[in-house]
């Protein structure tokens, strides 16, 4: 039998405890997975005061039953105490199943928000709180939307999740904070902005009236009269275009991002999800804009640059380029600031009210093309035909549109009974 241990104190010490010479106490275990560890403390009990100049950190006996506990629900604190999240994302980045351009985004996010704020911490101490005071740094500092936010949601849940999985941890610190961040900044449904049908017309009427503008007719056509993102618009060939059939094809994406050599260049991707593989009827006048583009790029021999093994680009610029993303936000953003000047003008000069155009982003006519499909349709069979045109992952995302004007619908026809007949 083993012969009683006491501290200098001479209070006997329990199996496995120790103190040494420097005072500290020292308590050795089996981790959750079979590993010889030990923790150290300056003090055993609660009740002792830390010797002067050292913190008043746990006592030994606490870190015991903690210890304890973790042992039994197999979690590997030691390691979760000592590794930051850092560390975990980078292993789980490099096996998470995400297309090359998704797994860069995340990667860039990561490490321009996440890395150098939270992903030093152990991720053994990083709390609820934690999450939820970095999210609203987010927000509050970096001026993070819904959109925004969701992402870095989206790449911080699962690292936690595995963690939780592989047990490092017993809990998910995420869990939830994004549903508290929704309700108390309202973002509980985030509104998609769709232009009105005299919205719609306005801009479009300006925009073949101006000559500043008139070039962004074809995109501005395409975007309104096929729903396409952006980045299929952008990323057209015109092996997709089937004038005979009166169909366009999307079958690609052009991305516009940061690549690890730290420059920003084009790429082509598959569609996000496999509804994004599609084809889409073309209206008369996206046939006609089209045929227009396509016999003025064969009559100016316009050069075709090559991106991934794709070329005959069916948008190019004035440099036969491929336009990236944020200079077709940027016209759209100079082409309503000079419609509103121009139209608050003429309405002030004619006595009438002004019908200006908000403020909205290309993704808005991809919006407002669902819109119109919806405002013109009466038959819930055809839901399913406006998602497939949409390339909608889920038809929820086409009934979220249809429900809102459903509902304007019907607030409109009571609004037109009003005194029409009594009810009491």
């Amino acid at each position: 039998m083993a012969s009683k241990r006491y501290d200098k104190q001479g209070r006997e010490l329990w199996r496995h405890e120790y103190q040494r010479e420097d005072g500290r106490y020292e308590y050795r275990y089996l981790d959750a997975r079979g590993k010889s560890r030990s923790v150290y403390s300056y003090t055993l009990k609660g009740t002792d005061a830390p010797p002067p100049g050292c913190l008043n950190e746990p006592c030994l006996r606490d870190l015991e039953r903690e210890i304890a506990r973790d042992v039994d629900d197999e979690i590997d604190s030691f390691t979760a105490k000592r590794t930051p999240l850092n560390v975990f994302f980078d292993r789980h980045i490099v096996h998470r199943v995400l297309k090359d351009s998704t797994r860069e985004n995340y990667k860039y996010m990561y490490t321009k928000y996440v890395r150098y704020e939270i992903g030093s911490r152990p991720i053994a101490e990083i709390r609820y709180t934690d999450i939820k005071n970095f999210y609203l740094y987010l927000i509050n500092d970096c001026h993070f939307k819904p959109a925004s936010m969701e992402i870095i949601h989206t790449i911080i849940h699962p690292i936690f999740t595995d963690a939780v999985r592989d047990g490092y941890i017993r809990l998910n610190p995420t869990d939830g904070v994004m549903t508290e961040i929704k309700r108390r900044h309202d973002w509980e449904r985030t509104k998609r902005i769709a232009l009105t049908a005299e919205q719609q017309e306005a801009f479009v009427s300006f925009v073949k009236s101006s000559d500043e503008f008139r070039h962004w007719m074809p995109i501005i056509t395409i975007l309104l009269g096929t729903g396409c993102r952006i980045g299929e618009a952008l990323g057209l060939t015109w092996d997709n275009v089937d004038f005979a059939n009166g169909v366009i094809t999307i079958d690609h994406n052009l991305l516009y991002r940061r690549h690890e050599d730290g420059k920003q260049h084009h790429t082509i991707t598959t569609p996000k999800s496999k509804a994004g593989f599609r084809e889409i009827p073309m209206f008369p006048e996206v046939r006609r804009m089209l045929s227009v583009e396509r016999m003025r790029q064969m009559r100016e021999q316009c050069s075709q640059p090559v991106i991934d093994g794709y070329t005959n680009f069916v948008f190019l610029n004035r440099y036969d380029m491929i336009y990236n993303p944020g200079c077709i936000n940027r016209a759209i953003i100079r082409i309503y600031t000079a419609y509103n000047e121009q139209e608050k003008a003429l309405a002030l000069e004619q006595g009438r009210p002004p019908i200006l155009l908000p403020h909205f982003s290309v993704h808005n006519l991809r919006h407002t093309f669902c819109t119109r499909l919806c405002e013109n349709t009466s038959d819930d069979n055809t839901l399913k035909t406006i998602q497939e045109i949409m390339g909608h992952a889920r038809i929820s995302t086409t009934l979220d549109v249809y429900t809102d004007l459903t509902r304007k619908k019907k607030q409109d026809a009571f609004a037109g009974l009003e005194g029409k007949f009594s009810i009491g």
